[in-house]
């Protein structure tokens, strides 16, 4: 607790944090357009701060040949249907359209950028940066949405440029929420970047290991990460069965989070 302005003792609600790899809204062997269904699941969990990887800005190929491909930008649906404000950082453009990372969120965004970490010209990648002010909260809470690349190499590179990027542009007072897919199936993030920038990830802090979120359907791999510095974590979970199995090829991680002196 904290106390307001009149010394009374406050109560802080704790921060509803998902995030999700949405494979631009298809099933996991692309058969399926999924868009509407895991908008639908997103609504139930209503959280007050989604970060989205793969997500279709535009597809003009499905839009025109696929059934029940909706012609808007994934985002923007989603943030409809849930009321929330929406970024979207594109990472990955081509002749038929574009997909990147978005972040949603039930408060206004302070301000927002889009930091390109592409470290060759087959895989194009970026973080997702956004400050957010939570009313009643004692601190702001820098948000970064993330999709590294497949080949470990490749990522140890980008988990560099992350880190300096951290330590330039996010105030040490500030919360932090670091999410997305790491494709870290090695479980190397925490040793090459993560234990010097003073970040723990929620799923371990919580049950001792880091959550299996890869393939949906059969959860062996822990690609997916929620990691924090400057919050207290109150529960984490992956959202494991029906119908996160079919949706997507990744499956939700989600956490509670407060402010750490609360």
């Amino acid at each position: 607790m904290i106390r307001s302005s009149t010394g009374a003792e406050a109560v802080i609600k704790p921060l509803r944090v998902t995030s999700l790899n949405i494979h631009k809204g298809m099933s996991p062997l692309n058969r399926k357009v999924n868009l509407v269904g895991i908008a639908n699941e997103l609504e139930g969990l209503d959280a007050d701060l989604l970060f989205l990887q793969e997500v279709q800005g535009r597809h003009s190929l499905r839009a025109r040949h696929k059934a029940g491909y909706l012609d808007i930008p994934q985002h923007d649906y989603i943030a409809g249907r849930l009321d929330r404000h929406a970024v979207y950082g594109l990472n990955a453009g081509y002749g038929y359209g574009h997909h990147g990372n978005a972040i949603l969120t039930r408060f206004p965004i302070r301000q927002w950028c889009n930091l390109d970490l592409s470290v060759n010209r087959l895989e194009s990648r970026g973080v997702l940066h956004c400050d957010i002010k939570l009313p009643g909260w004692p601190c702001e809470v820098t948000a970064l949405c993330i999709h590294l690349n497949l080949f470990g190499h490749d990522r140890r590179k980008q988990m560099e440029q992350l880190s300096r990027y951290i330590e330039r542009a996010v105030p040490r007072g500030n919360g932090l929420i670091l999410a997305g897919d790491f494709n870290d199936w090695r479980r190397r993030a925490n040793h090459e970047f993560a234990d010097e920038l003073g970040l723990q990830e929620v799923h371990e802090a919580v049950h001792g290991r880091h959550g299996k979120s890869f393939p949906a359907r059969l959860p062996i791999l822990t690609l997916d990460r929620i990691y924090v510095r400057g919050l207290q974590i109150v529960g984490a979970e992956v959202l494991r069965g029906a119908p996160w199995a079919t949706l997507s090829d990744h499956l939700p991680l989600s956490a509670e989070l407060i402010p750490e002196n609360a």
